[in-house]
């Protein structure tokens, strides 16, 4: 796609910020929208600042939000949270969920052809027993039945090269441990920077044009396919 205009959900998180920054950068998109609750702070942006509109949102109003008239080419979400943050396990799910799957319905126009691209995460499984890869899994599903022309779906395993406000102890130790394992398997950890970078060129390339690289596959239903990108080939040119 050339010239064509993007929409970005969630561009406030570690991964989102960077896909935000790669989008801006690529002469692929001639516009870039950025919507969420809240949005990047201009004076940190040097790049592409003149292709940006940005909105602040309510998500338990999406009515008013504007998203019904983007008509974007393609929709990134990278929105989502833990449980945690969320305080509780329905908080998590609400917002990790229920605002990705409402909003990408509000954003999807129905004389257009798009493509949405999702940030997902690595065992995301609807029937999963663990309440995080069963709220991936079931959102990856939800998603795929809103009829996007291109649904990929990103499953990212332990991310690294972070910036994060808060100290984790125990995620620093996990990398530790991931960081060694990495050096026998691709699938262990992948750069949030690469991370990025491969969303922003699957929405621009699309499923049908990926690399044998990406080692793409198809998952869902006859009439909600999906396609699927895992940790281990997200370096996608």
């Amino acid at each position: 796609m050339s010239g064509s205009t993007a929409l970005i959900i969630g561009a406030s998180g570690q991964t989102g910020r960077r896909l935000l920054k790669e989008l801006l950068a690529s002469p692929s998109f001639s516009q870039i929208s950025e919507y969420g609750r809240k949005v990047t702070d201009l004076d940190s942006i040097s790049t592409g600042k003149d292709k940006l509109q940005q909105k602040v949102i309510d998500f338990e109003k999406l009515n008013e939000s504007g998203l019904k008239d983007g008509k974007w080419d393609v929709v990134f979400i990278t929105l989502g949270t833990t449980r945690k943050n969320a305080g509780s396990a329905e908080a998590f799910e609400k917002i990790d969920r229920e605002y990705v799957l409402n909003a990408a319905r509000e954003a999807k126009a129905s004389d257009k052809d798009q493509r949405l691209v999702y940030l997902s995460s690595s065992g995301a499984n609807p029937n999963s027993f663990a309440l995080y890869t069963k709220s991936k899994g079931l959102t990856e599903v939800g998603l795929a039945s809103l009829g996007y022309k291109d649904t990929i779906i990103f499953r990212p395993a332990m991310l690294t090269g972070l910036n994060r406000d808060e100290s984790r102890p125990l995620e620093t130790a996990a990398r530790y441990v991931t960081g060694a394992l990495s050096r026998l398997s691709s699938s262990i950890e992948i750069k949030v920077d690469v991370l990025a970078k491969a969303m922003a060129n699957a929405g621009r390339l699309g499923s049908a044009s990926l690399p044998d690289a990406a080692r793409a596959t198809k998952e869902g239903k006859e009439d909600a396919p999906f396609t699927v990108i895992g940790n281990a080939c997200f370096i996608v040119h």
